[in-house]
């Protein structure tokens, strides 16, 4: 079992704590909120200069660490400058993970990876060795700059005439980060999201790509641009490939349907627009936040669909949230091998352990378990319906960011659960699952028990 020791001394005694790199991961997070909502605080924070009440700041800095994208503030018009620039930070903080910039800064310095510090990695960008783990977060790193830098270009051709020279970049930047790091945050103000560009080819098709790419995973990606084929793909990227590419093909073709007599939405768009809206609001629910078409005016049966989406997510080690498509292919796959009559858990010729069917169990479990939490509290301390509760409720959780539209208007209360679910549908399922895991791998079996049966079904 993996653990980092830290040892106080006192002037007397030695005091060991031990803290695996799940717990660390954590404790990171949680100090990038502090410290975020302490800046975010500040009043040249706010666009009056007035400043903002802590429980609005923390709210914000989570929502930005947890790349979640849910706002109780309109971003464009409520923060200066300086407040864009903090929440941007935390977006790239949260997208990518701590480690990876505190990596980053380790490397600029040439300061050696400790093993402490690779452990750590490893945790965070959810690998299965250690081999490799520094290597990957160069990758990462240069990576994001270039795919963020790529897009923030192509953004601002559109920005730059709309805004002028300097505000127009800054815009293409600022959206190119969050698309990316599929946090969903924009400034276009008056909480509009992407709206004004629902048809525009450019900014859609950008912001799509990048969230598609930043919702895949770097290793993912990493095999992709190594020229291999798909044969020769390792078992995670090939179910991460299939699983979204079935998603955003079924996510469109049943937006398309379910919304192209919707005057509200699609019903007044070109073909190619309905298309293009369609495409947009099938990968944005799986963690990306942003919305060209207005959530609220969304018929039952779409935004139902987008729940099970925004539950879902993207993949694992990626900048997405929600319970991963992985995670939701090992049970599709177990699923589809129970009925089969097989014995163990299969997919692409390949035997899945019980152990990550397991985990994969453990992680559906919990998320479920707090979603359904969330959604009981909000029930009780805001007078909306349960749609509209259940739908902020797995946005939070999913780090998604979309709403349809009470998150303005939550009680401190409804706030305060929000902010809980976002940090625990970050850091929380996968790690409380896989920390539990090791401990049942570390533990030394002493007996076993008899088998009994028990009627299923």
């Amino acid at each position: 079992m993996r653990e980092i020791f830290f040892t106080v001394h006192d002037g007397r005694n030695n005091h060991n704590f031990r803290l695996e790199p799940s717990q660390v991961l954590a404790l990171g997070f949680a100090a990038a909120i502090f410290l975020g909502t302490l800046l975010l605080a500040l009043p040249g924070a706010t666009a009056d200069g007035t400043g903002t009440g802590l429980l609005n700041a923390l709210f914000t800095a989570t929502s930005a660490v947890c790349v979640t994208g849910l706002v109780v503030v309109d971003t464009g018009t409520y923060w200066s400058v300086f407040g864009k620039t903090i929440i941007l930070l935390l977006i790239q903080i949260g997208g990518l993970g701590f480690m990876t910039f505190a990596t980053m800064v380790f490397i600029a310095l040439g300061k050696r990876i400790s093993l402490r510090e690779r452990l750590i990695i490893q945790e965070q960008q959810n690998q299965f060795t250690l081999q490799g783990v520094v290597r990957l977060t160069r990758y990462i790193i240069l990576g994001t700059i270039l795919i963020e830098a790529i897009g923030a270009v192509l953004l601002s051709i559109r920005f730059v005439p709309q805004f002028g020279p300097v505000r127009g970049f800054a815009y293409g930047v600022f959206h190119s980060v969050s698309a990316f790091c599929n946090a969903g945050f924009d400034i276009i103000g008056g909480y509009r999201s992407l709206t004004p560009y629902v048809n525009d080819y450019l900014v859609s098709g950008v912001v799509i790509i990048l969230l598609v790419i930043g919702g895949l995973g770097f290793s993912v990606i990493s095999e992709i641009t190594r020229g291999r084929k798909f044969r020769r793909y390792s078992l995670h990227t090939k179910l991460t490939l299939l699983i979204t590419a079935v998603l955003l093909g079924l996510g469109t073709v049943l937006t398309f349907i379910l919304e192209y007599s919707n005057p509200a939405t699609l019903g007044v768009l070109t073909l190619g627009g309905k298309v293009l809206a369609s495409v947009f609001h099938s990968a944005t629910p799986r963690t990306a936040g942003f919305n060209t078409l207005p959530v609220h005016e969304l018929t039952n049966a779409t935004r139902f669909i987008n729940i099970i989406f925004m539950f879902i997510g993207g993949s694992s080690g990626s900048t997405a949230g929600g319970i991963k498509t992985t995670t939701a292919g090992i049970l599709a796959m177990t699923v589809v091998s129970v009925i089969m009559g097989r014995e163990d858990t299969e997919v692409f010729k390949r035997r899945i352990s019980k152990e990550k069917v397991y985990r994969a169990l453990s992680i559906i479990i919990i998320s479920l378990f707090i979603v359904i939490t969330a959604t009981v509290v909000l029930t009780i301390t805001e007078s909306v319906g349960f749609t509209e509760v259940l739908f902020e409720a797995v946005s939070a959780f999913g780090t998604v960011g979309l709403t349809m539209g009470i998150t303005q208007h939550l009680t401190p209360v409804g706030k305060a659960m929000i902010i809980a679910t976002m940090f625990a549908g970050r850091v929380g399922p996968l790690t409380l699952a896989y920390a539990f895991a090791k401990r049942q791998r570390g533990r030394k079996v002493k007996l076993r028990y008899p088998e009994e049966k028990i009627l299923v079904g």
